[in-house]
């Protein structure tokens, strides 16, 4: 598929016009940074593992009833998604103590909270992405009731579903980053959809026995090589083959075979009807 005209560059990915108006193209770069940019860093093979990864798991997620914006992977670095209108908050579920949480009060870095806890947080660069309260986003209009409703219940299935699978691979889910857009149909009804990613740039995950931290706290903290990290949860995945990336370098061969594999099970899901938003266990439409 042929790239079209730049919508807009963000930190990770580069997001390009689709072949229709309901269609962009997300194109995952292999930029790293952290504490709103003040680190920054080009690390190859990032963006590869990382639209490995969200694909896989935005999939997963949707066959439990969550709608989400991905259609279908394009190649080793693009995906064809629906377009939406984010909404402008970052939806944080914890399950362990870490990161700002543990920085605010004062908690112990691995302390198991009593119950899953989840946070939002105002996607303003400029601002540091503050966290805010439910009264903050509905005095402000960012989301109205339904839809911080909405996208409460959906991120708690999420926590559910994605803390059974990471458990599965030995893997803790200890926290991560959720954010949700509209898509608006022909008559008038709204639907929330999961958007953006779901990859180790905004999902913390220990390693379940060591304690071994996986996700982009490696860069954040140089604790270890980055890539290594999110190869480790793409081989527990079963996503890729051991030596898939080395040195920054990909395997062309194992990236071509991969390549048509992906193909041939777009082809075997049958591509969802664009003309129509998705519906099904989550988000249900409402007239505006």
């Amino acid at each position: 598929m042929a790239r079209r005209k730049m919508i807009y560059e963000g930190k990770a990915k580069i997001i390009y016009e689709g072949p229709d108006a309901n269609t962009v193209i997300q194109y995952f770069k292999d930029d790293a940074t952290a504490f709103n940019a003040e680190k920054k860093d080009v690390i190859a093979g990032k963006g590869v593992l990382n639209n490995r990864i969200s694909a896989h798991l935005m999939t997963k997620i949707e066959a439990i009833g969550i709608p989400t914006h991905f259609i279908r992977s394009i190649n080793m670095r693009e995906q064809l998604v629906r377009k939406v209108e984010i909404i402008p908050l970052e939806i944080v579920v914890r399950n362990v103590a870490a990161g700002s949480l543990c920085k605010r009060l004062g908690l112990k870095e691995g302390e198991v909270l009593g119950r899953p806890l989840i946070e939002y947080y105002y996607k303003k660069d400029e601002l540091g992405d503050p966290l805010v309260g439910e009264e903050h986003i509905l005095t402000f209009g960012w989301a109205d009731p339904y839809e911080l409703e909405e996208m409460a219940l959906m991120a708690w299935r999420v926590n559910d579903y994605l803390s059974g699978l990471f458990e599965g691979i030995g893997l803790r889910l200890v926290d991560f980053k959720l954010e949700f857009g509209r898509i608006f149909g022909e008559y008038g009804e709204v639907y929330i959809v999961l958007a953006d990613e779901v990859s180790p740039d905004n999902c913390r995950l220990w390693d379940a026995r060591t304690g071994e931290k996986l996700d982009k706290d490696r860069f954040r903290f140089d604790l270890g090589d980055l890539v290594d990290g999110y190869q480790n949860i793409a081989q527990r995945l079963g996503l890729i083959p051991e030596g898939f990336i080395q040195e920054g370098n990909l395997n062309e061969d194992l990236a071509e075979k991969l390549d048509h594999i992906e193909n041939e099970l777009a082809e075997k899901r049958k591509l969802k009807n664009l003309a129509k938003p998705p519906v099904g266990g989550g988000s249900k439409p409402r007239k505006i």
